[in-house]
């Protein structure tokens, strides 16, 4: 199940929040490898590291990393102060946190009675890629003349893929750069700005402690999935609707949409999201159709119209979106293709977010 190996560091590449890229010197060669040092401490070059090399045997795109389970020689102080939430749990590194909605949090008794997220926009997607490309649509070009304040905007990242919120570059950036108020990690996921139990109170925490405007809520970097109707891990964005509805929030679903993927399953509207929205999804939701040009347009509001008997579907124009995602403060990647090998992926999730503005009063 893990392949171990011991190697040294042999230099940091990188950092951003949370995370540590290294070059790491092993028996048969180098490799590359991340840390998180809120869990394992600090590499330093010369520190010798315990590494999962599990993902990067098998050549995962996006997991390609070896993983630094711990510095045998060099272990981290012993954490202080609250928490009692444990994540990744009965796991080797399972990791205590500190939740909002537990005891010993000051936003306990905030959210002890909170049952509703009082009308808020709720974007749901299925992939992690989608999150920047909502933001896009969200906020819109730039404008040279400036304008209104933007929305605050949070990110309330499912369990789906990554459990370390920190893997996420992006959202790491978005946040950097003020267009997320906050990452809210929930269930397993944990290294958010606010940990929480459940997407329910993720939701509630998005609202009532960050006092977000808009939630997107999406599964980590690494999306699972088996090629079969119901063995991957984005059915979860149809239970998220499901809370958002439950909250008093305003669900906007997200097409998973590509014209350049070599699984037909996926070509047009993804069978993930019809499965999603259309059988795990039990509430109504505001379907956000982009008005793409041409054939392919057409493949996709065709397929996307077995969704209408349960929800809402709402044609968004796609104009003017394009110049949006080009000027994206973050890399635009979905499956390991950008924007000219797949615009259509980005131009349904910046509908979604173009959309989501124009419900917010």
């Amino acid at each position: 199940m893990i392949r171990w190996r011991k190697g040294e560091v042999a230099a940091i590449r990188r950092e951003w929040p949370g995370a540590m890229e290294l070059d790491v010197a092993l028996p048969e060669g180098s490799c590359r490898a991340l840390a998180y040092p809120p869990v394992v401490g600090r590499p330093e070059p010369g520190d010798t590291v315990l590494l999962n090399t599990t993902a990067l045997a098998m050549g995962l795109g996006t997991g390609g990393y070896a993983m630094v389970v711990a510095l045998p020689d060099r272990l981290p102080e012993d954490p202080q102060g609250p928490g009692h939430l444990v994540k990744a749990r009965y796991t080797p590194l399972q990791a205590t946190v500190l939740g909002a909605d537990e005891q010993d949090s000051p936003f306990h008794e905030l959210l002890r009675e909170a049952d509703s997220v009082d009308g808020m926009p709720v974007v749901v997607a299925d992939l992690h890629s989608a999150l920047p490309a909502i933001l896009c649509g969200l906020f819109g070009p730039p404008s040279p003349a400036g304008g209104a304040a933007r929305p605050r905007v949070a990110y309330v990242m499912l369990d789906g893929g990554a459990l370390p919120a920190w893997f996420s570059m992006a959202a790491a950036r978005l946040r950097e750069i003020g267009w997320l108020c906050g990452v809210v990690s929930t269930g397993q996921s944990f290294g958010g700005d606010v940990e929480t139990v459940t997407v329910h109170t993720g939701l509630l925490a998005a609202r009532h402690v960050l006092a977000a405007d808009v939630a997107v809520v999406a599964q980590g970097p690494g999306n699972l999935g088996t090629g079969t109707r119901w063995g991957f891990s984005g059915v979860a964005a149809g239970e998220a609707v499901n809370a958002a509805a439950v909250l008093g929030g305003r669900p906007v679903a997200s097409l998973r949409v590509s014209e350049g993927d070599a699984r037909e399953r996926h070509v047009g509207v993804s069978h993930h999201s019809l499965t999603a929205y259309g059988r795990v999804a039990l509430a109504p939701a505001q379907v956000v159709v982009p008005d793409l040009p041409g054939a392919f347009g057409e493949k996709v509001a065709a397929q996307a119209a077995v969704l209408a008997g349960r929800h809402e579907l709402v044609t968004v124009p796609v104009d003017g979106l394009e110049r949006a995602l080009r000027a994206s403060p973050v890399k635009l990647s979905t499956m390991g293709r950008g924007l000219e090998q797949d615009l259509p992926a980005f131009l349904a999730a910046a509908a979604a977010g173009r959309h989501a503005a124009t419900l917010l009063g």
